[in-house]
């Protein structure tokens, strides 16, 4: 399973209309990074909050309102490396701060297991991007075309993670309570909301490492190919 790059360019198409008119109110690609950024951060404090559900629909307004800086600078002819760049850098910031909103609201409560797991989830998903910006710097998968190789980019890490968050927060009742004295966690401490959101933090996670693998075997290959072309030439 993996999201094609005409997949891509067919959902930023959708969204052309609307960053053509954020242009027009005079708003620029660097200027809707920086607010979709921002829109990010909120969600994360309000996650850090333990306020769940507004945290997890601020969140993915986030991550769709990054859709339109690309498609603005495409659509007016601004594609700049400078733009690209503050774009792949504040996704990722963006990102890492939702995990430590969910490790601080985590602690918080004393759902150590959510905490862990989160920090786990942002190291997998750091390495995702990570393997894409350094195949690229090399010179493997050039342009768009790494983005397409995994079952777990951004896009669908997003989804995962705030319906996560937004189905979880919509329970009645807390994500994790207080055990009683000699009870285990696993049979009073974790509601089931609280699973929930292990779940959701558990498939990115999975899903994530197996999109590293992925984008290794990937670049040994495109090396491979590599190698063979030039002992032929």
């Amino acid at each position: 399973m993996t999201i094609s790059n005409d997949s891509r360019a067919r959902v930023k198409k959708a969204f052309e209309p609307i960053a053509l008119g954020m242009g027009r109110l005079g708003l620029t690609p660097d200027a809707l990074t920086l607010i979709g950024f921002a829109i990010t951060v909120v969600g994360a404090v309000l996650v850090a909050m333990q306020l769940w559900l507004p945290g997890g629909v601020v969140i993915l307004v986030g991550g769709v309102f990054d859709m339109f800086d690309g498609t603005l600078a495409r659509a007016t002819g601004k594609v700049s490396n400078l733009g690209a760049f503050m774009d792949a850098v504040f996704d990722r910031a963006g990102e890492v701060i939702v995990y430590i909103g969910i490790v601080i609201g985590s602690v918080a409560v004393g759902f150590t297991e959510a905490a862990v797991l989160a920090a786990a989830t942002m190291g997998a998903a750091v390495m995702v991007s990570y393997t894409r910006a350094k195949a690229e710097g090399l010179g493997f998968a050039t342009g768009t075309g790494m983005a397409a190789v995994g079952i777990m980019p951004r896009e669908v890490r997003l989804v995962i993670l705030s319906l996560s968050l937004i189905i979880a927060g919509s329970a009645a009742g807390p994500l994790f309570i207080v055990a009683e004295p000699g009870a285990t966690c696993i049979e009073s401490c974790i509601e089931p909301a609280g699973l929930l959101v292990l779940a959701g933090l558990g498939i990115i996670t999975v899903g994530a490492t197996i999109t590293v693998i992925q984008r290794i075997l990937h670049v040994r290959g495109q090396a491979k190919q590599q190698s063979t072309q030039t002992h032929k030439a």
